[in-house]
């Protein structure tokens, strides 16, 4: 018998566990999603690993958020718009920035992300979650 898909009904958020802006994304969508839509993965992971490959990407290519929603991945821009707009209050409004180009979008994104471990600093190993939040961490 088949275990139960863990992504079914969730959204996968797959972030770089070492970087600190990447855990500081996912605190934030944790702190605004109290009906746990969301479900995260380090790309470290071998989860994550898995997801990469399931959806054509290479995992030992370094990756900052990568989202996935109802089996379609998203990267970039598109995956931080993505995760916005399920998150409640006025973040949803942050998805007409959908009207800007994404190679326009993706520039500003890849400025930030190639440069987030000189920014923001990095860990030495991957966040480990508090144990009420554990069933949301994919592995």
């Amino acid at each position: 018998m088949d275990s139960p898909d863990p992504l079914a009904g969730h959204v996968l958020v797959m972030f770089d566990g070492v970087c600190n802006l990447c855990n500081g994304f996912v605190q934030f969508v944790i702190r605004r999603d109290p009906g746990a839509r969301f479900r995260f993965a380090s790309l470290q992971s071998d989860f994550g690993h898995e997801q990469l490959r399931r959806h054509g990407l290479d995992p030992n290519t370094l990756h900052s958020v990568i989202v996935i929603d109802d089996g379609k991945m998203y990267q970039r821009s598109d995956a931080v718009l993505r995760v916005v707009r399920y998150l409640p209050g006025l973040w949803p409004m942050l998805k007409a920035l959908v009207i800007v180009p994404r190679p326009l979008r993706d520039v500003v994104y890849n400025l930030i992300a190639t440069s987030r471990y000189r920014w923001f600093g990095k860990r030495a190993v991957c966040m480990v979650p508090d144990p009420s939040l554990k069933s949301r961490f994919l592995e």
